[in-house]
């Protein structure tokens, strides 16, 4: 195919040709690139003459794509409360159907065709909303870094209750936590959060069994070697793993003779989540039973197994999903019971590893062939490909974003909110094909406006506000469309600057979410101490004149803290950080955001990072734990301080 055959039939496609990098130079596409990112697209569905569903917002028109008729026609409308009413399709520029008054999933049917129409209210549930006028707080945390006495190593839904019920005493309102997705259970020491085998489902290592079975129960089916794991200051993802689900094991050989074989009410709620989860939940199940059979990628099973079928071990994998979900629950539960107006915020990684149960079962959802990064930057000049594949939008379209509207029911089923992890990819996602550097990608265009409508709809069916990480490069516009939507974009205090200065905490956003730090950022103590300049440096990842720098804007930084009132006197020096930290707590906390974020490793005044981007196993990411326990955590008199300071700030 011609070259320029090749790029028209790219933009058909929605790919951008051309585009402009983070320096706003233009850069354009090579043609290669384009044939081979349309060859793993052309694997896709079609996208149907009417689409199985349309979206739309409250009391407007409802445009009817791709349904050509010469005049007006009859339908029958049935509300997603049962009720019926007769409706006319308008004829004319466009099928029509008239404004629906109330929002919810209804049905269209007219000659021999049905559609879902997707009616949304204008926007999300607002943090502002949710806050009455209040500026609230919350406290943000990797659950694995939580503590709990008995569990095994591994922080879980028991520690973030604890977290959460401690943090509402003293005027949170939020525990935003680290992702929940299913990882692989054949193979806990793969225990990067963000590359999920499922987004669907949960990570049974977070399970609390005491909250379901009560602590004598699982006492009895404890294995030996908890106890060393659970003092371990970085966890050993493969051993604490072996050791969890060993507990989970006898627990389920336990439950199938005490509560399935008497039919207790246990019992009951067991087979009422199974019937609930529906193929879904029995697929991601058989995938787990098969996985543990044959380890590795289902690319490389047998014909047999490459495709969802009959298994006689799944039992197992449904107990795990019903029992962590049984304790996200309890956590959520016992979070709005102590007061807070919002409880847990999920985070929605932004896709799912290629070899993981979702790849497995629905093939067809994704784009196998292709994987999500990020073009080239100052940070990263040949790009990054994150191994991750994504939905294909052509098949969300055919399938009437049924993988979209399941991964937001799962987000939100026991959270009070959900943070959507680089959410410029409701927009727009840059695609790499598989094997190829991440420089010979390409952005790919996504229904944006479908996929905020139907945001604004689950939204408010969960009464849950919506947080979009719109750190990086951002396209034009992007920031003010999801404003319009209701949607918090996020603050960080590394980036609230220009070269020279930062900017005075009321000129931060007043629709945004406002933090010190993120899990991929500096600490606020490793940021004083240049404690990440030193790591970086250790890694090879160094550049020269990186301490000059630094620093000139620790004094930048503190005079915008003493501006501010936030902090008063000199500054102090590097290697003791501490009034830098309360400093910035309370710089943060003066922003007009509805809501604060405090790491829990600013409250407590760590050094170190929970993740180090760009590295692997040179770094111990996301395995660090916390020294005190979560239901102790508010008693150490820094972090007691340092919640008052956040508290007296956000009236």
């Amino acid at each position: 195919m011609k070259e320029e055959a090749v790029r028209a039939r790219a933009r058909q496609a929605g790919l951008a040709v051309d585009w402009v990098d983070a320096m706003g130079r233009q850069q354009q596409v090579r043609t290669e690139s384009l044939r081979r990112i349309l060859e793993s697209l052309d694997g896709t569905e079609d996208q149907p003459d009417v689409p199985p569903l349309v979206t739309a917002r409250v009391a407007a028109r409802i445009a009817l794509p791709n349904l050509s008729i010469e005049a007006d026609m009859p339908a029958e409308l049935t509300l997603e409360d049962g009720s019926v009413r007769p409706v006319t399709i308008r004829s004319g520029k466009g099928a029509a159907v008239p404004a629906i008054d109330r929002s919810g999933y209804h049905r269209l049917r007219f000659a021999d065709c049905e559609i879902t129409l997707a009616v949304a209210p204008a926007r999300c549930v607002t943090l502002a909303e949710v806050g009455g006028g209040r500026r609230m707080w919350g406290v943000a945390a990797q659950i694995y870094s939580l503590r709990r006495a008995g569990d095994g190593g591994i922080g879980d839904a028991g520690a973030v209750r604890d977290l959460a019920e401690e943090a509402a005493r003293r005027g949170a309102d939020a525990v935003a936590l680290s992702p929940v997705h299913s990882l692989f259970a054949a193979d806990p020491a793969r225990h990067g959060p963000y590359s999920p085998s499922s987004r669907l489902f949960l990570n049974p290592l977070y399970a609390d069994p005491s909250g379901v079975f009560g602590a004598e129960r699982v006492a009895a089916c404890t294995p030996p070697g908890r106890e060393a794991l659970e003092e371990a200051p970085l966890i050993d993802w493969a051993q604490a793993g072996a050791v969890k689900f060993a507990l989970l094991r006898g627990l389920f050989d336990d439950f199938a003779v005490r509560d399935l074989a008497a039919g207790t009410a246990l019992a009951a709620d067991f087979k009422r989540f199974v019937r609930e989860g529906g193929d879904a939940l029995h697929e991601h199940a058989l995938f787990e039973a098969l996985q543990a059979e044959r380890p590795g990628n289902w690319a490389d099973w047998p014909v047999g197994w490459r495709q969802p079928g009959d298994s006689a071990s799944v039992r197992y994998h449904l107990f795990l999903q019903w029992l962590t979900q049984r304790s996200f629950a309890a956590a959520q539960t016992a979070a709005r019971t102590a007061g807070m107006r919002i409880g847990l915020i999920s985070d929605l990684a932004i896709g799912m590893d290629r070899a993981g149960s979702h790849a497995w079962a629905r093939q067809a959802d994704l784009l196998l062939g292709l994987a999500i990064g990020a073009p080239p930057d100052l940070f990263n000049p040949r790009g990054q490909d994150w191994g991750l594949t994504g939905f294909s939008p052509r098949a969300l379209v055919a399938r009437g974003f049924e993988p979209f509207i399941a991964t937001l029911r799962a987000a939100l089923r026991y959270a009070g909110g959900v943070r959507i992890d680089h959410i410029m990819g409701l927009l727009r996602l840059w695609l790499i094909p598989r094997g190829a550097p991440a420089s010979e990608g390409a952005y790919l265009a996504y229904p944006l406006e479908d996929l905020l409508r139907l945001l604004a709809l689950e939204s408010h069916r969960h009464g849950a506000v919506v947080i979009g990480e719109d750190l990086g490069t951002v396209p034009p516009g992007f920031r003010a469309r999801l404003r319009r939507a209701g949607i918090a974009g996020m603050d960080v205090l590394w980036f609230e600057r220009t070269r020279l200065t930062f900017k005075k905490p009321s000129r931060w956003r007043r629709d945004a979410v406002a933090m010190t730090t993120t899990h991929d950022l500096p600490t606020v103590a490793g940021w004083w101490s240049g404690e990440d300049i030193r790591t970086r440096r250790a890694l090879g990842f160094g550049a020269a004149g990186e301490e000059e720098e630094r620093r000139r804007d620790r004094g930048r930084l503190w005079r915008a803290f003493t501006g501010a009132g936030a902090a008063q006197g000199a500054p102090p020096p590097a290697e003791q950080p501490d009034a830098a930290v309360d400093g910035a707590l309370a710089y943060v906390a003066q922003s007009p955001s509805p809501l604060m974020l405090a790491p829990l490793e600013d409250l407590l005044g760590l050094a170190e990072q929970p993740n180090l981007p760009g590295t692997i196993d040179e770094h111990p990411n996301w395995r660090r734990r916390l020294a005190p326990a979560a239901k102790d955590l508010f008693e150490a008199p820094p972090v007691q301080a340092r919640a008052r300071i956040i508290a007296s700030r956000r009236p």
